[in-house]
């Protein structure tokens, strides 16, 4: 299993509008092959910054299954647009 972790910075006023479209978009990320599960939290010191974890089978479903898909056209539709700068995405695997 691998852990995805984007900080998420939103152009400031846009929140209410990115968690709308958030939910939307997740129909498209949870249709992915190789995805597990996600959630998405709001910072309490920063009312514009958010982090999402997503949960994937393996790197390449995330890198290569989710992100050359057509699901993630439409996620990239919905979400990107609120970024401001463009997030950091990085990868965790689990120490045994």
């Amino acid at each position: 299993m691998i852990l995805e972790v984007a900080v998420l910075e939103i152009i400031e006023g846009q929140q209410a509008n990115f968690e709308r479209d958030y939910k939307t978009a997740c129909q498209y990320i949870s249709a992915s092959k190789g995805y597990i599960t996600h959630s998405l939290r709001k910072c309490i010191e920063r009312g514009n910054q958010y982090i999402l974890l997503v949960e994937w089978e393996t790197l390449e479903d995330h890198t290569i299954g989710f992100k050359e898909s057509p699901l993630f056209k439409e996620w990239e539709k919905l979400l990107h647009h609120y970024y401001d700068p463009f997030p950091t995405v990085e990868h965790y695997e689990e120490l045994k």
